[in-house]
């Protein structure tokens, strides 16, 4: 145990550790209230004066919900080693987040906009008050659930920052390798000797790879064996970088550089909001300083996204759910335009179905009158013009397991555990989307086959009270039919009316007919589309995969487990040859097949 005059901690509850300190979960001597204790070492100690005390004085200068409080610095015991008192975050970094297999392939939609937010909101206040953090990145943003259930991330470790002025530059570099400048990386990880100084727009580069992680699941710049093994090409990678680009792979050894210029097909964000993103992506992961957005310009893009509405539209024709984003003051005019960007399908061309009923939706007036859509709720788009529809885009994750290579070892095999369970998680999501996908379909088949039916109720009504009319005008003969009367022009035209009505009352009675054909299909197409609704209610999919991934989950702790405690559990010599064995079993056994996901 070790303490402070108020606060106690066990050197056991250890929440993460650094080059200078470590920090641990305590509790406060007399009301119990959990805190974070963050405990220098004598590392620490060999920095300047100067640097020692930097981050007390940049702590207490900030106050804002995305950062985290500082509550005291007190001393311990005989060593008056200094203590940092800090807010307790109890679940996690981001980077923990994002470790999870569940998250293999990068947070969903709602959960990234959480953390663009708080993000932003937190890096605001730091510039607000001339400071630059030097070490933003995952393991950096603390995550507390709030009362109402939602995510509230916090930024934390200000061990590197400094007060900076957006002209200011300086020349020390700290940071971690994976998120840092390139021109920093050149000389804090390549060791090479350059006179270059730093400013601001390095917090910048940062968070747009932590943007990026957050986003897919994975670091935008991959050399052939990875970032810390291959530490010359990850340089090349990020200063090679065309503009415009995101991201930059080496896939073989010796091999080629691969730039992609958008956000991989298994990240779970929207196109809506992919379009929006990548820009920003793209201006801010320059190497260029002079090219690379300044902070303002940071600011006003991302805060142009977090100040807009999603309206869900999802196309029948596609059988996708598309998420348009856009402010409530933009005409409906630009809402079509963004969904004809999302679908091809032209303004002039798209028709809506809403709840059951038509949806008219006026141009000229504010996007507010379109109707609150979710999810499970969006409006139906449709469209009477020829398209070629194409689909929903997606990866097959069973392409994605990976495969235990034949010699037992712990952490390979834990690696390929997490990586089966994380192709799970990815094939649970995509088969929820496409059950999903097919139940909207139906329910927009459902609520169109109900507009024909109204429709046709509505001519054969309109169509018998004409028939009605017609009968009754050439059942009565108001000129009288005398004989040897002299025949007229007036009589003439009377029989030719008379003959025509009688051809329009012949055609009446045949749309009658049709109409009436017409409904019986549509009562028949009707039936046959609750039936298959409710056989997808049935599917047992979702859950077959959900048990399948239980079991997994329960396999991977094993892995877990031996690798945080090799050679000290028996696991490692008799478990995880089964477990291995278990996994790549369930794996083929209940996954979706390649077959499954094209049907």
């Amino acid at each position: 145990m070790q303490s402070t005059v108020n606060y106690l901690w066990h050197t056991e509850d250890l929440l993460g550790q650094g080059a200078t300190a470590s920090v641990y979960k305590a509790r406060n001597k007399k009301s119990g209230e959990l805190v974070a204790v963050k405990v220098f070492n004598t590392a620490s100690y060999m920095r300047p004066r100067e640097v020692q005390v930097r981050e007390f004085e940049v702590l207490r200068k900030l106050h804002h919900p995305n950062i985290v409080k500082l509550f005291a610095v007190e001393e311990t015991g005989p060593s008056r080693q200094k203590v940092l008192v800090m807010e307790y975050c109890s679940s996690g970094s981001l980077l923990s987040v994002l470790e999870s297999p569940e998250h293999a392939f990068g947070l969903p939609e709602d959960e990234f906009l959480v953390v663009l937010r708080c993000v932003v909101a937190g890096m605001n206040h730091l510039r607000e008050n001339g400071i630059v953090h030097r070490d933003i990145k995952p393991g950096n943003i603390m995550r507390l659930v709030g009362e109402d259930g939602q995510s509230i991330y916090k930024l934390t470790d200000f061990g590197a920052a400094r007060e900076l002025d957006d002209d200011e530059k300086f020349v020390s570099v700290y940071g971690t390798e994976e998120y840092l400048h390139p021109d920093m990386y050149e000389r804090a990880v390549l060791r090479k000797p350059q006179q270059k100084a730093f400013g601001v727009t390095v917090d910048l580069w940062s968070i747009g790879v932590t943007l990026y992680h957050a986003a897919t699941g994975s670091l935008p710049f991959i050399p052939f064996g990875g970032p810390r093994r291959n530490k010359e090409i990850m340089h090349r990678i990020t200063t090679e970088k065309p503009a415009g680009a995101i991201a930059g792979t080496q896939r073989r050894e010796n091999g080629p550089l691969e730039w992609s210029y958008t956000l991989p097909i298994t990240c779970q964000l929207s196109m809506g909001l992919q379009s929006q993103l990548v820009p920003i992506l793209a201006n801010i992961l320059e190497v260029e300083q002079a090219k690379c957005w300044g902070f303002d310009q940071f600011f006003a893009e991302t805060s142009d996204i977090l100040q807009r509405v999603v309206v869900h539209v999802f196309s029948l024709s596609q059988a996708v759910l598309h998420h348009v984003y856009i402010h409530a003051h933009n005409t409906i005019a630009i809402f079509l335009e963004a969904v004809y960007e999302q679908t091809s399908v032209a303004p002039r061309h798209q028709e809506y179905l809403f709840e059951g009923h038509p949806r008219m939706l006026e141009p000229s007036l504010s996007a507010q009158h379109i109707a609150h859509t979710t999810a499970s709720r969006p409006l139906a788009l449709y469209s009477a013009a020829s398209t070629t529809p194409t689909g929903l885009a997606f990866r097959d994750p069973t392409l994605d397991i990976p495969k235990f290579v034949p010699k037992v070892d712990l952490q390979g095999d834990y690696n390929t555990a997490k990586g089966m369970l994380g192709a799970g998680y990815q094939a649970l999501r995509l088969a929820r989307t496409l059950l999903d996908a097919q139940e909207l379909v139906l329910r927009g088949l459902h609520w169109a086959v109900e507009v024909l039916q109204t429709t046709c109720r509505r001519t054969l009504e309109v169509t018998r009270t004409a028939l009605l009319f017609l009968s009754s005008s050439l059942g009565t003969d108001r000129l009288g039919n005398v004989a040897g009367r002299p025949e007229t022009q007036e009589l003439r035209e009377a029989a030719e009316l008379r003959s025509r009505l009688r051809t329009l009352a012949e055609v009446l009675s045949r749309c009658s007919q049709n109409i009436t054909e017409t409904q019986k299909g549509l009562s028949s197409l009707s039936a046959e589309l609750v039936k298959n609704r409710d056989q997808v209610h049935e599917d047992r999919s979702i859950q077959q995969i959900g048990c399948c991934l239980d079991k997994m989950h329960l396999i991977y702790k094993q892995f877990k487990k031996a690798r945080m405690r090799p050679g000290g559990t028996g696991i490692h010599t008799h478990d995880l040859p089964h477990g291995r064995q278990a996994l790549n079993c369930l794996s083929h056994i209940y996954f979706p097949n390649t077959k499954y996901f094209k049907k």
